[in-house]
């Protein structure tokens, strides 16, 4: 048997899985086209193979027109959807962890622009001064036009120490300019905390991310903040992009009580799932809070503030969120790649779609920057999930609310001059005050009282 023989028999076998892929799937079904068209697509499809690996000037690699034929596929379904050849996949897996080497930046593609959504704070790309809004043009001069968001991903990464200078053009910028940047070992540290007014025991954490140990770290600095006397407390999810779906169930059940439903899940395929709150850490279902939220806050953060909003168990704080509410199934193949498929809508506990809508504050506070930043507003444009490209829209009986307010949540401020923080701040100093107008409002059922503050372990 000759070699060419036994390639177009392995080709023949990768097109053969391919295609019963698509039918798994059930992709022309949702694509509503007849069962002759779509026998007549696929026989394009291997038209199309064929000529090239005939007749292309020179032998393809039929692995990667496999692989280049599943990226064009996936990528035409939404921007989080996506297919990781192994090496690729197994990065993936490391980010989950908080720690792996590379700049620090969440990346997406708007306007068919590989484009910055936000640098990770005290991170190489943060230090270098890379900010949300930013297009990359090229990766250590390769043009990034066309380019995969997990190939943009891969090129980023690499050891701690080595250079990789990305092309940047920003509003303001004459012409694209390049940023010469060291990787890091990125450690994402999610929890940052501290009593920010002891005399009137609020306390303040910051949760920047949902990793694997979120949770646990948020429990620790929150038994230590008891112990300093917090009374009440400020949870900071601004520019959280999200992260892990256990993690987000898991800090929620911290401020609900045992059986809650925290979020519920509705996919085409497998009905409704719903997810409720765990007892593994002590639970504060009595204690003032308020949540602070914005236009980065994504995903596991409007999970959370979501369920919070909906069980009238804090007050939600800021500016309407970025409205990433689409599940992502991660799915290993054969050859050790991997698939990362939306698979469903997130639903808050009233049954409201995150996705493409975002999370309305109770209070709206819009962040008033200070005459020496206000110029970065303008730089610094706001990106939201309708403006990513393919974004799945809400269902079609709910539509988006609220006005999109025009500013730049990555600007970073000073205790002093963040309103929204001392706005917060405020509003648990006047907490009996605030509870007495809402339970003459929405009845005695729903107030909090900062009187019975004390945690109840659970």
């Amino acid at each position: 048997m000759s070699l060419r023989f036994r390639n177009k028999n392995w080709v023949l076998v990768l097109l053969i899985s391919l295609l019963v892929s698509v039918f798994a799937l059930d992709l022309w079904t949702r694509l509503n086209v007849s069962a002759d068209e779509e026998y007549s697509n696929l026989k394009i499809f291997t038209e199309v193979l064929s000529q090239v690996e005939n007749n292309y000037v020179e032998k393809p690699d039929s692995k990667q027109l496999i692989y280049g034929a599943i990226n064009g596929m996936i990528s035409s379904l939404d921007p989080h959807s996506g297919f990781m050849p192994p090496d690729v996949y197994k990065e993936m897996q490391i980010d989950t962890r908080g720690e792996f080497g590379g700049l620090g930046i969440q990346i997406g593609t708007k306007d068919n622009v590989l484009t910055v959504i936000a640098p990770i704070e005290d991170t190489p790309a943060y230090k270098a001064g890379i900010k949300a809004g930013d297009q990359i043009l090229k990766i250590d001069g390769q043009p990034t036009a066309g380019m995969q968001i997990f190939d943009a991903v891969k090129m980023m990464r690499g050891p701690k120490g080595t250079p990789v200078t990305i092309t940047i053009m920003r509003n303001g910028f004459k012409q694209p300019e390049d940023f010469r940047i060291l990787r890091g070992e990125i450690t994402v540290k999610s929890v940052k905390y501290k009593m920010i007014d002891k005399d009137q025991g609020i306390g303040y954490l910051k949760l920047t991310q949902f990793q694997e140990k979120s949770a646990e770290d948020m429990a620790n600095a929150l038994k230590k903040m008891s112990k300093e006397g917090m009374h009440s407390l400020i949870l900071d999810l601004r520019n959280n992009p999200g992260g892990l779906l256990t993690s987000a169930i898991d800090v929620a059940s911290q401020f609900l009580p045992q059986g809650k439903l925290v979020v519920y899940t509705q996919g085409r395929v497998g009905g409704r799932s719903d997810y409720m709150t765990s007892n593994q850490y002590t639970s504060y279902t009595t204690m003032p809070v308020v949540v602070l939220v914005n236009q980065g806050s994504a995903s596991a953060s409007e999970i959370v503030s979501g369920a919070l909003k909906d069980w009238k168990r804090a007050v939600i704080m800021g500016t309407k969120t970025f409205g990433k509410g689409s599940v992502q199934t991660v799915i290993p193949l054969s050859d050790g790649s991997g698939l990362r498929l939306t698979t469903a809508r997130y639903y808050t506990p009233k049954g409201i779609s995150i996705q493409n809508t975002g999370i309305l504050p109770d209070i709206e506070v819009k962040l008033v920057i200070p005459p020496s930043e206000a110029k970065k507003i303008k730089e610094y444009p706001v990106i939201r999930e309708k403006d990513l490209k393919n974004h799945l829209d809400a269902n079609p009986s709910q539509k988006g609310t609220g006005d999109d307010v025009q500013e730049a949540p990555w600007v970073d401020l000073k205790a002093k001059d963040d309103n929204q923080l001392q706005r917060a701040v405020d509003l648990l100093k006047t907490w009996d005050i605030f509870s007495s107008i809402t339970a003459v409002k929405n009845g005695p059922a729903q107030t909090t009282s900062a009187s019975v503050a004390a945690p109840a372990s659970k």
